[in-house]
């Protein structure tokens, strides 16, 4: 080989590792990554950054839901406060949305699994049920349409990489940008670098920033069942069990969404058993007493399930025949009579804190920076109140001419959503402790606070407003 043969293979071989450069690296594309993406290409103050999203799974689902929607609805499902609605019509997401596939619901019915105790909320709009596909499809269109409006011979400025994992983060050493690593051999150089990359979130791994926590112990069941028929009036139902709240959330017509929090082995075996058992079962946690269900529990443990669903169905018209079909409809949910082949899966629940979301030229948003309970339904709008103070915070830092990486830059999105993150992550962590003690001292006092809290119409509706966020 000649020396000037081997000079042009050392030439071609270090271009091909020279790092691309962006402004802001997201490595996530979950609905925080893409609403980031889709957030600051609709800002005027933030358009012009040069944007690159990385995500390890494909996205084959999401960019041809709006065009080719499934017949059938997804288990990924979350509950959207107006808030989140908002913000989303005002980045020009929503109006992507399918909206025959959403539902909002105005009342909600909590109520107590070792006693009467209920609390009733009826507020206008206290949240939408969406599928997690159809928001991220709607963000991923506006993407596209903000694309289409790019004028001829400009570049747009945002690429999006699927299937791609990241292998690796370092940093340059001339200036310490972070420089990250992809599964298809090529590099990122980025001024920031953006983590919504979930709980195990490589980007947070690399900054050294600590995440405190811990598992509860408990699985989530998730479900997409359907009901003997649509509700009159779309409702939330959560009954708070000792094993852990189950959940019922309304979607279009006679269908709803389930999410049964539990033990980690009887999470396994709902997810298991016949589809009319478990349909017997979801039924039965709403209506019988919790003695019943140990009873229960106890037979699926030891596999005796033979003639279950007709003593669960004897018990539940034993129980119910006391009421009026009005007083039915009134004190617990719609019948369930199916659920949907394959729509079953459990995951774990966990509580996790990030010391800090912000390092230099880092930024953490959603499940990267905090981990809730299930049971407020606010993880996803966590994350989307915390990208929305992230665009806020990289405008002002435009504005003023500074480096977005720079913490001076980053530290007011950090300070406007920590302290809100902080509260809500507690409350939800008593919420949980409180009701899977069986004390009945404990019992007593908490469904007279129930009770007591129903009663008083003003601070119902200042908690559902700070719940939905209006």
């Amino acid at each position: 080989m000649s020396m000037i043969f081997r000079r042009a293979l050392a030439s071609v071989s270090t271009k091909s590792v020279e790092p691309k450069v962006v402004d802001v690296l997201i490595v996530g594309g979950g609905p925080a990554g893409l609403t980031l993406s889709a957030a600051l290409k609709n800002s005027r103050i933030t358009r012009d950054l040069n944007i690159q999203l990385v995500e390890g799974f494909k996205l084959d689902g999401v960019k041809s839901f709006y065009e080719e929607t499934p017949e059938l609805l997804t288990n990924r499902v979350s509950s959207l406060t107006p808030q989140s609605v908002e913000f989303l019509q005002r980045i020009g997401a929503w109006k992507f949305i399918r909206q025959e596939r959403v539902q909002p619901y105005d009342g909600m019915v909590v109520t107590e699994g070792l006693s009467d105790a209920r609390l009733s909320f009826d507020h206008p709009e206290i949240a939408t049920m969406c599928e997690n596909v159809n928001l991220q499809s709607s963000l991923y269109q506006r993407i596209k349409e903000l694309e289409s409006q790019t004028a001829e011979g400009e570049a747009f400025g945002l690429d999006i990489k699927d299937d791609t994992k990241v292998t690796s983060i370092t940093k340059d050493e001339s200036n310490d940008w972070p420089i990250v690593h992809l599964s298809n051999g090529e590099s990122i150089k980025t001024r920031l670098l953006v983590g919504a990359d979930g709980f195990n979130s490589p980007v947070r791994k690399f900054s050294g920033i600590e995440s405190r926590g811990w598992f509860y112990n408990r699985f989530g069941t998730v479900a997409t069942v359907k009901l003997e028929y649509a509700p009159f009036v779309s409702c939330a139902w959560q009954r708070f069990l000792p094993t852990g709240p189950i959940a019922l959330l309304p979607m279009p017509d006679d269908n709803a969404t389930m999410v049964w929090s539990t033990t980690p082995e009887l999470s396994e075996l709902l997810t298991k058993v016949e589809p009319e058992l478990f349909v017997s079962l979801a039924n039965a946690a709403f209506l019988l007493n919790n003695v019943d269900m140990e009873y229960y529990y106890q037979c699926l443990r030891k596999d005796e399930t033979e003639g279950l669903v007709d003593d669960i169905q004897w018990r539940i018209d034993h129980m119910t025949q006391k009421f009026t079909e009005e007083e039915l409809d009134e004190k617990f949910p719609v019948k369930i009579i199916s659920v949907q082949d394959k729509s079953r899966a459990r995951f774990p629940l966990r509580l996790s804190h990030a010391d800090t979301y912000v390092a230099d030229r880092i930024a953490l948003v959603g499940d990267a920076a905090h981990t809730t309970h299930p049971l407020a339904g606010q993880g996803l709008n966590m994350g989307q109140g915390d990208v929305q103070a992230l665009v806020n915070a990289l405008e002002q830092g435009i504005t003023r001419g500074l480096d977005i990486g720079n913490l001076l830059v980053l530290e007011p999105f950090w300070a406007d959503r920590y302290p809100e993150n902080n509260l809500l992550l507690g409350v939800v962590d008593k919420l949980h402790k409180l009701y899977a003690c069986t004390s009945e001292p404990i019992v007593a006092l908490r469904s007279f606070g129930l009770n007591a809290v129903n009663q008083l119409t003003l601070l119902k509706d200042f908690m559902i407003g700070h719940v939905s966020g209006k």
